[in-house]
């Protein structure tokens, strides 16, 4: 008999669903990707990397996982985005009916849609935190307004949303931009207050949806369209740490891990970073001191 899943290979104790504060939710979708291929593999991926990563975090002083971590069934939608979207939304509202802190592990970034809808009836006054390389705002791409190139456009204007890392974008994207809420990369890199713009911005409730290729390629390569510019790791963190100690982080998701073999330590940096937004949710206690 093969032996259960959990997140990181904790102890099943720890990830069943009644006792756990925690739902990880993978949903392995990649149909309207239009350059690198690869994101449906992501989150096996960053589950595999789990595994072989230290469960104390010296940041915080915490072993964040005895919180529970529950690893739900993945979400395996072959057929329509438009059908991704809304299985991915009542999944989430099941959870957070059941007073989960739920977090997604994509996939594309069109899953961030449905993930968005759910918490945005969830919660009032949401914000949404992007942290991506491109906007994401097109009101269709390709026939569909469910593609990964429109992933960000319906929370512009149902949320406050926040964009952070930006250095891509097209024309059409522009009537959609709120500029007052944008720090595009050529921002962060000319001026030393930037995360403090960004704190001021969120309102009280935020989810955070991070596409890894905001990153810089240099340390995340493995995502279906790196961008040059990007940002790097501990300026990253940084940033979350303030966004947790300022505002109440509602979820989270991350999205387009495109996993390259045999190089695995892209992988390994995105359950990390997974496994460090889980410490600064529920160890915020440390990080004031």
């Amino acid at each position: 008999m093969n032996k259960e899943r959990t997140f990181a290979g904790i102890p099943v104790e720890n990830a069943k669903y009644e006792s756990s504060e925690v739902v990880l939710i993978p949903v392995p979708y990649d149909e309207t990707s239009t350059y690198g291929k690869g994101a449906d593999k992501g989150p096996d991926a960053i589950l595999d990397a789990a595994e072989n990563m230290e469960l104390y975090d010296i940041e915080t002083n915490s072993e964040v996982y005895l919180q529970g971590v529950y690893l739900a069934p993945s979400i395996t939608i072959d057929s329509s985005p438009d059908a991704m979207v809304k299985a991915v939304e009542s999944a989430v509202d099941q959870h957070l009916d059941a007073e989960k802190f739920v977090t997604i592990l994509g996939g594309e970034h069109s899953v961030s849609i449905g993930s968005i809808r759910s918490f945005n009836k969830k919660f009032e006054d949401l914000t949404v935190l992007q942290l991506d390389a491109h906007s994401d705002l097109r009101p269709s791409y390709e026939g569909s307004k469910y593609n990964h190139a429109c992933a960000l456009h319906e929370a512009s204007y149902t949320t406050n949303l926040v964009q952070v890392g930006i250095r891509s974008m097209d024309t059409v994207e522009l009537a959609y931009l709120r500029e007052e809420n944008l720090f595009t990369s050529y921002d962060i890199h000319s001026n030393e207050y930037w995360q403090e713009d960004v704190i001021n911005c969120l309102g009280q409730n935020v989810y955070i949806t991070i596409d890894l290729d905001a990153f810089d390629p240099s340390i995340m390569p493995s995502t279906g369209t790196p961008e040059p510019g990007g940002l790097l790791w501990n300026e990253t963190l940084n940033l979350l740490k303030k966004v947790f100690l300022n505002s109440n982080v509602v979820g989270f998701d991350i999205v387009e891990l495109a996993p390259k073999k045999d190089f695995t330590a892209p992988d390994f940096m995105a359950a990390k970073l997974y496994y460090k937004l889980l410490s600064y949710k529920f160890h915020l206690e440390w990080l004031k001191k």
